[in-house]
């Protein structure tokens, strides 16, 4: 058994993102995480581990020889990792994996997915932010409701909806007293880190315990909403979008149907491979036979003809 098999595969996946940059910075807005976040779960991973991965100071980014031996064990144990999550479903009806990121809420779409496919399973995962493509590449989940942008070769994405920027402020701030605010309404406010999403609990702890205010997506705010927090409109900062996304190469019958759930077709739409399934062939109209009986009403037709006028 490798030493390493009992590292978090995740922090091995980020890992690995910082060895193949060799730049912390592409490698967590690569991940969708902050760059802080990283550093630390490096440290962290360097002190589990009891050893150095990159060589402290190096400018560019440098691996030691035990970060050389790790990222090679670390790919296959990513591999084995994504292997052993396909051999471990389970038998019977094929069940649809659809992960979901923070904030987003999915309810209305698997209610529909229940009553329009009772007999196929849904099987709904929460996915962190920073792993979100990860997640989709490696087969963890058939589809993924993930914020943009994310990396589109060999991505199929649809844009569902955005989602306005909001400031989180204390209940007794003065900025709770306005509906919207701008970016220079909070010039002279300390701004707490919330890039990261999945880490963003932290950010909102601080600003309740007074220590500034964050700006966050507003499901964000929804989803750590307290009593003694409020949250404001802010009117200058870009919102963020949210998408339906999967790898275009795994585009089954059932990913199309819950493509056209997400879509709002309805459940005997044309473009539904179920629908179309279950659809009868349309019955051939039989051929007119000619007889060579003549038509009656043609020869009565046929054989009136004007009278012809008599000269006086």
């Amino acid at each position: 058994m490798s030493r390493f098999e009992s590292i978090d595969v995740a922090h091995l996946r980020w890992f690995v993102a910082v060895a193949e940059e060799l730049h912390f910075a592409r490698a967590a807005k690569g991940l969708n995480i902050s760059r802080q976040r990283l550093s630390q779960t490096v440290i962290d991973l360097e002190g589990e581990l009891g050893t150095k991965l990159f060589v402290p100071g190096a400018q560019p980014t440098q691996l030691t020889a035990d970060g050389e031996a790790l990222l090679g064990e670390a790919r296959e144990l990513i591999a084995r990792a994504a292997a052993a999550a396909v051999e471990e479903r389970p038998d019977g009806p094929a069940a649809l994996r659809v992960g979901f990121v923070p904030g987003v809420t999915v309810s209305k779409w698997t209610r529909i997915w229940s009553e329009r496919f009772p007999d196929t399973p849904l099987e709904v995962v929460g996915v962190p932010m920073g792993e979100q493509e990860v997640a989709l590449r490696e087969g963890r989940v058939e589809l993924c409701f993930v914020r943009l942008p994310i990396d589109r070769d060999g991505m199929s994405a649809i844009p569902l909806y955005r989602e306005l920027p909001v400031v989180v402020v204390p209940k007794d701030h003065p900025i709770s007293v306005f509906e919207q605010v701008s970016m220079a309404d909070l010039a002279d406010e300390r701004m707490q880190d919330a890039s990261d999403i999945d880490a963003v609990e932290g950010a909102i702890e601080l600003v309740a315990a007074g220590v500034g205010v964050a700006v966050v997506p507003h499901s964000i705010a929804r989803l750590h909403a307290r009593r003694d927090l409020v949250y404001r409109t802010v009117t200058d900062v870009a919102d963020t979008e949210i998408a339906l996304a999967w790898p275009t190469d795994r585009t089954s019958d059932l990913v199309e149907d819950f493509v056209g759930v997400v879509r709002g077709r309805s459940e005997r739409s044309s473009r539904s491979p179920s629908a179309r399934a279950k659809s009868p062939e349309p019955q051939k109209k039989s051929p007119v036979k000619r007889t060579g009986r003549p038509n009656p009403a043609r020869n009565t037709a046929a054989k009136k003809k004007p009278a012809k006028r008599r000269g006086r």
